[in-house]
């Protein structure tokens, strides 16, 4: 049977009370999948974001990787090319064929799986070195109990010393002083804007405007505060938890655009530890 494609995002009478882990799926239709690459712009991000992942991955020798918010592919592809062994998941079904489609054009095949992360191990039955979560994804879940086992299941696809990576929006400072954005790392593209229509505690509205032909789009996503999201992965067992600003070390807490979290699952015992 012929898959049906869903034209027109549904946000019904009022936007600002949709407030659904799910949701997503009704937000990323076809039309706005198909321009998400000019927002994104991969040229420029490459340029900005550099090795940061790549340099990070191979630090803490990871081979194996599962990219869970695969998107349009633009990290699978660059982390295949770099030589990792990639699998590429997503929960959007039309994510995953633009994604298919762009590695086929930079000359890689993808290994997809569509999979929701909250059972993400259903779909998902090997171990992985790193499991990557990128491009504000992971704001997507509005329910603490999704996030919670959202983590948990990318815990459990890791191997013993494995790492998760995942960024998140500087939601702190959005809420705490107004939205700013330098447009440099992520959303690069030049002839979009993606700016909150409505943020609060527990909502985050952007709207996405493609000036070529002036069309609109929106997201609604949850605020997650930096020290939230990084007791969360303490919660579920990650011993280490490093952070960067705009993939700098240091920063100043209102200052980056995006936050990494670099989270280790294993135990390292620091110096006069190792005799006790």
């Amino acid at each position: 049977m012929p898959v049906e494609h869903q034209e027109k995002q549904d946000f019904g009478k009022d936007p600002i009370k949709v407030r659904e882990s799910g949701h997503y799926q009704d937000e990323y239709v076809k039309p706005f999948v198909e321009k998400w690459d000019e927002l994104i712009d991969w040229e420029s991000r490459a340029k900005n974001e550099g090795d940061f992942y790549i340099r990070e991955l191979k630090k803490r020798g990871a081979k194996r990787v599962l990219d869970v918010a695969t998107g349009t592919g633009f990290h699978s592809v660059r982390l295949l090319k770099a030589g990792f062994e990639v699998v590429s998941a997503d929960g959007n079904p039309e994510m995953l064929t633009q994604a298919f489609y762009n590695a086929r054009d930079h000359g890689v095949m993808l290994r997809t799986v569509q999979a929701d992360w909250r059972i993400l191990n259903r779909d998902i039955h090997s171990e992985f070195d790193a499991v990557i979560c990128l491009g504000n994804s992971f704001t997507h879940l509005f329910e603490e109990r999704d996030r919670r086992k959202a983590l948990a299941e990318f815990y459990a696809t890791l191997r013993h010393d494995g790492i998760l990576i995942l960024d998140q929006r500087n939601y702190d400072s959005m809420l705490d002083h107004g939205f700013t954005c330098k447009h440099k790392y992520y959303y690069c593209g030049d002839a979009v804007s993606a700016e909150p229509e409505h943020i609060d505690e527990g909502l985050a509205r952007f709207k996405y405007v493609f000036h070529n032909d002036n069309s609109e789009y929106y997201l609604n996503m949850f605020p997650l505060r930096k020290k939230y999201l990084q007791d969360l992965m303490y919660g579920v067992g990650f011993q280490s938890i490093e952070t960067f600003g705009d993939f700098k070390e240091t920063y100043k807490e209102d200052n980056p655009d995006y936050f990494i979290h670099v989270a280790e699952k294993e135990y390292l015992t620091s110096k006069g530890e190792e005799d006790i």
